[in-house]
């Protein structure tokens, strides 16, 4: 068969990129191995937000007598939470499949790999081969759970996020090997149900990527929630011959031995750019990622990657993104090169986590001076009265220009309150534009106008 074009991989950069293809006239298939919707629609992004969420109303219900509430028993069924979650994924999967038929887009389902000639092999579960070609072909293959040769996953006793999200039972206790998203968000969640929750992290902050404020606020909210944290610190070994798993961990004090039922590692992830032809074709890679231009295309002509297989953030909306903008490309649309400096990062622990832009130390380093607003939600009449008080606004300005350098967020509801700080970004908004928008009140995005008055000396709330 031939076609347009050729996607292989069906997740948030695979399947938007076929849909925009699509609709942009392109006759197009789309290969996927296993289940429409990719990694992050059904092992990532939306069923730990359902197991986030079912953690979020135990939460409330045994915090209920803080509301004026009285609630006399109550429990949690870990099957059913983990069935919940596993039920979200399956409906979403099964939109992206109405969009494919919505959009006249062939699916094909089995393993494939790129050939020379713009040529797809794909091996169906029997075991059957066919080839199929078309004029351009994107690779959007994503990753996988990263192992360690020192943390091998036996998918047991030491597992990575795609079992964290099934376990047959809940354990008593737990080992998170990292605080990045994955592991915080896991940590999160596990610790609420119940689980004794231990997080080991190498950087000398937890979610190591956030300005550094964020990173100290929120490693004491997950210490007021009784998890453990350990900083620059290392898991050098394990044993899982036990009962459970021991783990090695070495910290400035010395080895420190901790031993949990489960140990997740969260250690970051893998590309998926092994035994899939790129050898063969001739395709260029560099520290395990696909090398491209600013709009996806290969060394090779006629071969683009997209998402996690590539340099840049490892996130569903870059993927998307990307997509879209190499697509258009294709069709001869003007586009402009997607702007990594304006990407958001959003972490959905309790409390949530939002970014976008630089750090405080960053724009430093980079010979900005600066001002820098700060406003917290103990001083928001909202965040008071839904009982969310914790975390705070920080926002940071060029002082010669007014240029929006940074926010960062944290507390509920701050993923989607970020993109007000991108969408500024965007439009090239100063600090004072941001002051005198006109926020509702009350609300949790008022902090975000505070918080630039705040850099200005003109904050009212605090």
């Amino acid at each position: 068969m031939k076609y347009d074009i050729i996607v292989l991989g069906s997740g948030p950069g695979g399947y938007v990129t076929a849909i925009r293809a699509s609709q942009l006239g392109f006759k197009v298939a789309i290969v996927e191995k296993e289940n429409l919707g990719g990694i992050c629609l059904n092992w990532g992004c939306i069923p730990t937000k359902a197991l986030l969420k079912s953690a979020q109303v135990f939460d409330y219900l045994k915090h209920a007598a803080d509301y004026g509430l009285t609630v006399k028993e109550f429990d949690k069924d870990f099957g059913a939470v983990v069935a919940r979650s596993r039920g979200v994924a399956e409906g979403m999967s099964k939109g992206v499949q109405f969009l494919m038929k919505k959009n006249k887009i062939e699916v094909i389902y089995g393993y494939g790999k790129v050939k020379p000639g713009k040529k797809v092999e794909v091996t169906d579960a029997d075991g059957k081969v066919s080839e199929i070609s078309a004029d351009h072909i994107i690779i959007a293959t994503g990753a996988r759970s990263r192992e360690l040769p020192n943390l091998p996953q036996d998918g047991k006793k030491v597992i990575g996020y795609r079992q964290a999200m099934v376990l047959p039972e809940q354990p008593k206790s737990m080992i998170v090997v990292g605080s990045g998203a994955i592991g915080v968000e896991f940590a999160h969640f596990y610790n609420s149900m119940g689980t004794k929750v231990t997080i080991v992290e190498f950087m000398p902050n937890v979610v190591p990527v956030e300005d550094e404020d964020v990173s100290k606020q929120f490693e004491r909210s997950l210490k007021k929630s009784g998890i453990d944290v350990m900083t620059n610190s290392s898991v050098e070994r394990i044993d899982t011959t036990g009962n459970g798993v021991k783990a090695f961990v070495k910290t400035a004090k010395g080895e420190e031995v901790l031993e949990a039922d489960i140990l997740l590692s969260a250690v970051g992830i893998k590309s998926n750019i092994e035994n899939i032809g790129l050898e063969e074709v001739g395709i260029a890679t560099d520290r395990d990622k696909i090398l491209v231009n600013k709009y996806y295309v290969t060394n090779v002509p006629g071969y683009y990657a997209i998402g996690d297989v590539v340099p840049g953030q490892a996130l569903a909306h870059v993927a998307s993104a990307e997509g879209i903008l190499c697509v258009e490309k294709i069709a001869g649309l003007h586009v402009e090169p997607l702007d990594y400096g304006n990407i958001p990062g959003c972490t959905y622990a309790t409390p949530e986590i939002a970014s976008v832009g630089l750090t405080e130390k960053a724009a430093k380093e980079k010979g900005y001076e600066i001002k820098v607003g700060k406003f917290p939600f103990s001083a928001s009449g909202k965040a008071k009265a839904a009982g969310n008080a914790d975390g705070f606004v920080k926002v940071i300005f060029d002082a010669k220009y007014g240029e929006w350098l940074g926010c960062h967020m944290i507390g509920a509801g701050v993923t989607d309150m970020i993109a007000e700080a991108v969408v500024a970004r965007k439009l090239e908004t100063t600090g004072h534009e941001i002051i005198k928008s006109v926020h509702p009140h009350p609300t949790m995005s008022e902090a975000i106008m505070e918080a630039a008055a705040a850099a200005y000396d003109e904050v009212i709330h605090i």
